[in-house]
């Protein structure tokens, strides 16, 4: 029963966070909000990539139990640029084999998770996506021993 009420309050405790996660988000408002706003809002970003133009870019990332990463541009003058969820198959797509895990950081954000099968030489990132049915998504990137690209796939764990 302890086990049971412990998941109820942890279900709901992740339905709060959501909610207010979806208010803070339209509060920020690109060309008004400042970096100092997205701060407040978002909190310490999970990584910063400073941008060519002067800008940086933010990560704010879901994974591994969420099914977003949100990315705020925030211009050389401190104001909000854009505010986007990465996560979207048009990035997906993008994906090609020869891109080293920097551009694929860079583009999708923090993986959910990374496993490394030492006999394939390989190395595979996953991202979680939206659940369809009963079923949790997953968006996978196969690296080689390089570091490079070499396909991507989808993968589905049925809940049960």
């Amino acid at each position: 029963m302890r086990q049971l009420i412990a998941l109820l309050l942890g279900a709901l405790a992740a339905l709060g966070l959501a909610g207010c996660d979806a208010t803070n988000m339209k509060d920020l408002k690109p060309g008004m909000s400042t970096g100092y706003d997205v701060r407040a809002k978002l909190g310490q970003p999970g990584i910063e990539w400073r941008n060519e133009d002067g800008s940086v870019t933010w990560e704010y990332t879901r994974q591994p139990e969420g099914t977003e990463c949100f990315m705020a541009t925030i211009g050389p003058d401190n104001i909000l640029r854009s505010l986007e969820n990465v996560l979207t198959p048009e990035n997906f797509a993008r994906v090609q084999p020869g891109w080293t895990r920097d551009q694929v950081r860079r583009l999708l954000g923090k993986p959910r998770s990374i496993q490394k099968f030492a006999l394939k030489k390989e190395e595979v990132w996953d991202w979680r996506l939206p659940p369809e049915f009963n079923a949790a998504i997953f968006f996978n990137i196969h690296f080689n021993e390089n570091g490079v690209v070499t396909g991507t796939s989808r993968s589905t764990e049925v809940r049960g």
